[in-house]
């Protein structure tokens, strides 16, 4: 009898561990798995920045605009590189006949404002075209200059909105910042990024304030 206890007590405590298992190895809550992303893209960026030349800023005589972007690059068909980038960062776009955006709803990730004009938006180069003159690119081809201003592959090209574009100017990390800290992350890991695959140096300030922000991933 008393063995015939002991086994049924133990079926029982098995049906009790199954559904503690099960728990303790199900998926982890979406917040948990942003953190860690966000953790991980943090670690990448370190890792790229500190591969990134120290140096102090170029010259910015000769710069113009038009050595980096007389004009959007085309992309498909009618549609320019800002126009895609229009379609690609809103909401319910509609575009005319001419691939402009006449309708939409864009989110401007600098300072959180949602904006329903095309008129109030603008697509900003996340290192700023004057930026990247003095961090290398006054040295390159205008070839290479012109596919850096219209780079749709790495993060170079966001929609914000045209105040937010005409604050930063082209300020670096360490003079401007999104005013959404949640987005400072974002930002530092994007300007990291395009400056590694371009092999854009950085300056002493500059790498300073990317590490500072980049300690605001995952929190």
């Amino acid at each position: 009898m008393i063995f015939l206890r002991r086994a049924v007590l133990m079926v029982l405590l098995a049906f009790l561990v199954i559904p503690i298992t099960e728990v303790v190895a199900g998926p982890q809550p979406a917040a948990a798995q942003s953190r860690a992303e966000a953790q991980a893209g943090a670690a990448r960026a370190r890792r790229m920045l500190a591969q990134l030349r120290v140096a102090r800023p170029l010259s910015l005589r000769g710069y113009s605009h038009r050595r980096f972007q007389p004009r959007w690059g085309r992309h498909k068909g009618r549609c320019d590189v800002r126009e895609t980038i229009l379609a690609r960062d809103g909401r319910r776009v509609r575009r005319n006949a001419a691939c402009r955006p006449v309708k939409g709803v864009w989110y401007s990730p600098y300072d959180g404002r949602r904006l329903k004009s095309e008129r109030l938006v603008d697509v900003d180069h996340v290192v700023p075209l004057a930026y990247a003159w003095r961090s290398g690119a006054k040295r390159w081809s205008q070839a290479r200059r012109r596919a850096f201003a219209n780079d749709l592959t790495r993060p170079e090209l966001v929609t914000v909105s045209h105040s937010a574009n005409i604050a930063k100017g082209g300020q670096g990390p360490q003079s401007w910042r999104p005013r959404r800290r949640a987005y400072w992350c974002r930002y530092a890991t994007s300007w990291i990024t395009v400056k590694h695959h371009y092999r854009l140096f950085v300056t002493r300030g500059e790498r300073k304030a990317l590490s500072n922000m980049l300690r605001t991933c995952g929190r």
